[in-house]
Order: structure tokens, then sequence, then C-alpha cells
């Protein structure tokens, strides 16, 4: 029975020195990141999904209707789908708005003026509209990329790295954007990318390649926890937490998030981070990101220290990290998982063992959304 909730993606592509096996089911809404380095076939699949390259025994449905089935095909100009590039690719000749009037004259379905400025205020793009290309910054193009693709009225949006191309300031200029898109448009989202960064703001849900191959697939949470995750992410190993904010003390320049099994309680004790205060208001759903490498471990709580998250929690589970003097802990707190990267050293002084009681000193935690 084909599912009507869920992406189910099947293909084998051969060709010199690479192959790509992938069979997978991913969920039909939020944003779905494939992740790998370098040469692990995240294009591939990407354009395998659009049509763009030929897997003649692959399959493909979205929400139910087919795509794919062997060399039965759907050709890519007939698939309702967006695909945003590395580049922006936007026809030189045109404004803006031109290109996007090229997407609207372009979508099988009628779009509406209300349609078209809801996509051109997401995306901030009503003072560059008479712009041509050239006159446009590497974020706005892209961003006028973005709005060209959802112009079309897609079931699916594909996003090649489209951050690839931009330096560090356009890229976190263009990422509210992105995380806007997410919240405001019920389009599942495919999302190419071999950055931890990028996966902690905008992922809900992950499949990892490796030489083509998938080794991981499953809430971005789960994956990013789990000690036994084949592409170990070094210095960017860590957690990414969902919560709220509950609470801002003005005179410290803070905000309070509160996570985990008791978010949206009244208790703070086991459950809760003190951020910088960004100024998101009070109720909002954020996401805090905590590197293994900021976090250490106590058998006792201490009161006199400058770390102002201390959290209590139980050890579920040691394994090796790359470097041989390192192992990652996986700690349960409050139901929520967090890593912290010590030492094999302090590892048995502690005598850290599955279920023994630590303390966790959150170090450094950063708000990602």
């Amino acid at each position: 029975m084909l599912s009507k909730t869920s992406i189910d993606v099947r293909f084998n592509l051969k060709r010199s020195g690479f192959s790509l096996n992938v069979d997978v089911s991913i969920p039909g809404q939020g944003v779905t990141v494939i992740f790998g380095h370098s040469g692990s076939g995240k294009t591939s699949l990407l354009r395998c999904i659009a049509g763009l390259e030929k897997s003649p025994q692959g399959y493909l449905s979205v929400h139910g209707a087919v795509w794919q089935e062997g060399k039965r095909v759907i050709p890519t100009h007939k698939r309702p789908l967006g695909y945003v590039f590395q580049e922006a690719s936007l026809f030189d000749h045109l404004t803006a708005q031109g290109n996007l009037n090229y997407a609207i004259k372009r979508s099988s379905d009628t779009v509406t003026s209300n349609e078209v400025e809801h996509i051109i205020s997401l995306l901030g793009l009503s003072k560059v509209l008479d712009r041509f290309p050239s006159q446009l910054s590497g974020g706005e193009r892209q961003r006028v990329a973005i709005a060209r693709a959802l112009l079309v009225k897609p079931k699916l949006l594909l996003m090649d790295e489209p951050l690839a191309s931009l330096d560090v300031a356009r890229k976190q200029e263009i990422l509210p954007y992105l995380e806007s898109l997410k919240q405001a448009l019920n389009i599942p989202i495919i999302y190419v990318s071999h950055s931890p960064d990028e996966v902690a703001r905008l992922a809900d849900h992950i499949v990892a390649l490796d030489q083509g191959n998938v080794v991981a697939n499953g809430p971005m949470n789960e994956i990013l926890s789990d000690l036994n995750f084949p592409l170990r992410l070094g210095e960017d190993t860590g957690v990414v937490l969902e919560g709220d904010v509950v609470e801002r003390d003005t005179q410290w320049h803070l905000m309070r998030v509160q996570f985990g099994a008791d978010k949206g309680t009244l208790n703070p004790v086991n459950s809760s981070l003190w951020v910088r205060d960004s100024g998101c208001a009070l109720d909002k759903p954020v996401r805090v990101r905590i590197l293994a490498r900021d976090v250490s471990l106590a058998l006792e709580h201490h009161e006199n220290t400058s770390i102002l998250n201390v959290l209590p929690g139980s050890v579920v589970e040691i394994a090796s990290d790359v470097d041989d003097g390192m192992d990652l802990v996986k700690i349960d707190v409050g139901s929520t998982i967090i890593l912290a990267r010590i030492s094999k050293r302090s590892v048995t002084h502690l005598e850290l063992v599955a279920n023994k009681q630590v303390w966790v000193q959150i170090k450094s935690a950063a708000l990602v959304q």
C-alpha cells in the first residue's frame, strides 16, 4: 500500500568508479537533510529524485503519487517539484520580478497575487524586484531562486547545498529565511548539505550517505546523539535540543529555554538551560546546540563555578572517540540526551559506567533558531 504521508525512495545507480544504493522512506513533511562528506552521492540522489539522473530500476513515490516505477517514469518537467541549485541560475536578462513571473507562468496551478506577495514577504524581496541578477548580492540572488522554485507551487522542494557558494556573512543572512520557509510552508523539503551547522538549524530528519550507501536514516535528534553514527563529526559532534523560551533575565541579558519531557510544565529544575538573550519572544520554540566538547562531568554538584548550566543526569553509554585518548559519553538528562567528550583518563577516574548518576556541566550552549 502506498503511503500518502511519506516519500519512498529506491535507486540503484552505477557509473565508473561510483555506485548509489538507496532504499529509504522519509517523512512527507518538514526538512529532510541528505548529509555526507563530498563524493558520498548526495547530489546524485537529489538528481535521481528530480528525474535528472536516470536510474532504470528506480522507484519514487511522493505522498502516494508514483513518480517512477522502473522504466515508467514521469519526466522532470511534469513533476510538481521545485529545485534550487548551488548557484542561483537566474535569467540574467530578466529582473528579479521577471524571474518570478517566469515561474508563475510555468506553474500548472493558478498562482494568486496573495500567494506571490506571501512568498516575496517570506524571503524579503520587495525592495529588489526591479533589479537584475548582476545588481544583487549572492544571498539576494539565492533568495530570488528559492522564491522562483516556490512559485511553481511544488509538492516537493529540492535544495542542493544552496548556501555552498556564499560567504559566511551571506549564509547567516539567508539561514533565517530558510527557517521561516520551514515554519510557514506546508511543503516537504529535501536539503543536501555537508554542514553540521545547517543540519542543526534546519533538519527534522537526516539521511546520511557514505560512498553511495545509506548509513543512517532517522529523526535529527536520534541520529546526532547516536554514538554509533558512522560519519564522525569531530569537533562538531553534539546534540540539538528543541525547547521553548520560558523566562528572561534582563539584568544579565539571559533567557531560559525549557526542553525535554518537562517542556511546557512548571518543573524547570532538570530540563532548562540559560542562554544568551537573543530577543526571542516568550513561549517561542527554539533550538539549542550543545557541542560535546563543551560538556564536562562531575560526581558532585559544585556551587562555586562560573558554569551556569549544571544538570543531573544518568550515563547511558560510553564509546571511543576518533581521538585515541578521548571517549564520548551519552547522558540522559530528564529524558533528553546530551553528549560529552572527555578523556579516557577522566572516564576511568570517575569510574563512569552505564546508569551512574552524574552532574552535567554545560560550558556553552548556542541558540540556533
